[in-house]
């Protein structure tokens, strides 16, 4: 009964929390004001795996307690921008998200490492190899810009959505690319090789898909399928760009006030639940393009001749991603995990 109790929480946007029932008014308010209380926003779609999780997560961390605390989770970007929801979580109105790098790189850039690098990444084992070695010292960093890191996920392959059927570089230049709103230094890059950078906030996409200001949209076929971005945007190139990487992250204020049984429940259970998150993901990525072709998605595969001319774009793209969007030094520690992984090195 506790349990299907605890999982009736609040969602985006909503007033309500976990708590203790059977109270006074008066003793309400008390124990309010005694009570933990975590506040989580993300900009994942309500009832999602990663939604799922992160209530998950909430139930762990309260039993740690004995059943005391409230946890809410805002989805659906209902708290803004991760741009926003990281200035939210450093003046105390969230404690925490599930953020992808686009949020992650507002608290330490060296992040943007795992998923500004286009085409880099072949197989998830590599995603996977050069997270772990660089997952101490990334999490150092975090820790002292005043963020814990409970888990590490990641939401599928970055593909291209559009409204017209494209499969080389040279076919995009005349469209309009969705761009995140804070990712000036990305947009400056994509108008110096000949693009049309658009930069928006998440709530704004399908509506500029829809009305034609936007024509091509960078997503996973996860977000795409969720959001009905490909209602409109229905040709998708099978090339996977780049990961998109994420993780849960708490303010290490209210990690530190926390018992010691509760920071334990949180570790623990953010590790568990970072693995559930990327295996579920991975899987989606092929779920969600199948799903979508049933209802008029066209998958547009690129010739052998197309993944060259790709391949030699991403070349041309790093000189100018490392220091302007990947510090020098991360740049080449990822790039040095890569050969590594390549070369047998385990």
């Amino acid at each position: 009964m506790f349990k299907r109790r605890a999982l009736l929480t609040t969602f985006a946007g909503a007033s309500g929390y976990w708590g203790l029932a059977g109270l006074s008014s008066i003793a309400q308010a008390s124990e309010a004001r005694r009570e933990p209380s975590l506040r989580f926003g993300s900009l994942v779609p309500r009832n999602s795996v990663y939604h799922q999780q992160l209530l998950e997560l909430g139930l762990r961390w309260r039993e740690s307690l004995g059943g005391q605390g409230r946890f809410v989770v805002f989805t659906d970007g209902s708290q803004g921008g991760e741009s926003e929801m990281v200035r939210r979580i450093r003046i105390g109105q969230l404690q925490g998200g599930l953020l992808s790098v686009v949020g992650l790189r507002e608290i330490d850039e060296s992040v943007s490492a795992m998923q500004s690098l286009p085409l880099l990444f072949r197989s998830w084992e590599e995603v996977d190899f050069v997270r772990e070695r660089m997952r101490v010292s990334m999490e150092s960093r975090f820790l002292a810009k005043g963020f814990v890191v409970l888990a590490w996920g990641d939401a599928g392959w970055v593909r291209f959505f559009s409204r017209s059927p494209a499969s080389r570089p040279a076919d995009f230049r005349a469209m309009k690319f969705f761009t995140w709103g804070n990712e000036p230094e990305q947009q400056s890059i994509m108008k110096d090789l000949g693009y049309l950078p658009v930069p928006l906030e998440t709530a704004d996409i399908l509506p500029a898909v829809q009305t034609g200001m936007v024509s091509v949209v960078p997503a996973t076929p996860y977000f795409a399928m969720a959001t009905q971005i490909f209602a409109t945007a229905n040709h998708m190139l099978e090339l996977n760009w780049a990961p998109i990487v994420g993780a849960i992250v708490l303010s290490r204020k209210s990690f530190d006030e926390m018992p010691a049984p509760a920071q334990q429940a949180l570790r623990e259970h953010g590790e568990r639940v970072g693995g559930v998150v990327r295996q579920r993901a991975r899987a989606e990525v092929d779920e969600a393009v199948e799903a979508m072709s049933k209802r008029g998605l066209k998958v547009v595969r690129p010739t052998a001749q197309d993944r060259k001319e790709w391949d030699s774009l991403a070349e041309q793209l790093y000189p100018r991603i490392r220091s302007k969007l990947v510090p020098a030094e991360v740049f080449d520690e990822v790039m040095s995990h890569v050969k590594a992984y390549r070369a047998g090195v385990r």
